[in-house]
């Protein structure tokens, strides 16, 4: 049977680690740039791509991330015109593409593009530097409560991709848990008891797990503030 084709691969992206904001020590490598032609993939991530902050940015369920240019036309209208809006790689992601967001995409589901195998591991969590890309002090906030946030691959086998590749599903073992789902309970209902349990049964990746369990023993939401704010 044919996979059934989910999008399109608009650009590929990478970028260097450089230091970044006026914080002292602060490094990334958020501003992305397209690549031409195939740009090898294997589990550290796009060929060529840095981090500014491996404890937080980069690893194995965070090799690859993909953010939907269809977004930015919503961007766009809300935002109006921003210099940052006008190409890809607005939001530091190593893989724009067309024809699919966060609703079509399922916790676990494995893709192909190009010669590469990819499992999607979390959705993003954004953080402080967007607001900085953006020049608005709430642009992780806003992508959190709209659910454009893009989100993550391992890389289950490596190869290359390029420009114009099709993004093809494989395998969907979590079907009643599209992304949409996930970041509706991660930060709309963030204490719903009975979708936590749910969410806890999936494959998360351990940063995931300890944040579940903690928001069902404890009762209460972590604090978001130093990775929306900074501070």
């Amino acid at each position: 049977m044919k996979e059934p084709v989910l999008g399109q691969v608009t650009a590929v992206l990478r970028g260097s680690a450089v230091p970044f904001s006026s914080r002292p020590g602060s490094r990334s490598a958020i501003a992305k740039q397209a690549v031409t032609g195939p740009v090898c993939v294997d589990a550290a991530g796009v060929q060529g791509d840095e981090q500014g902050d491996p404890r937080i940015h980069g690893g194995p369920d965070k090799a690859v991330h993909q953010y939907p240019l269809d977004h930015y036309a919503l961007w766009r209208s809300e935002l109006g015109h921003l210099p940052v809006l006008e190409r890809p790689g607005a939001f530091g992601e190593n893989i724009a593409s067309t024809g699919m967001a966060e609703t079509d995409l399922c916790w676990g589901d494995r893709v192909r593009m190009g010669g590469v195998l990819l499992e999607v591991t979390q959705t993003r969590q954004p953080c402080w530097k967007l607001n900085t890309c953006f020049g608005l002090p709430d642009m992780a906030l806003r992508l959190q409560r709209t659910g454009r946030t893009g989100w993550y691959y391992r890389v289950l086998e490596p190869g290359t991709v390029q420009a114009g590749d099709a993004i093809a599903l494989v395998a969907r073992p979590h079907p009643a848990w599209p992304l949409a789902r996930v970041i509706e309970v991660l930060y709309h209902r963030a204490l719903d008891a009975a979708q936590l349990r749910e969410l806890a049964a999936l494959p998360l990746p351990p940063s995931w797990q300890k944040l579940v369990a903690r928001r069902l023993e404890q009762g209460t939401v972590e604090d978001w503030s130093r990775r929306t704010d900074g501070v």
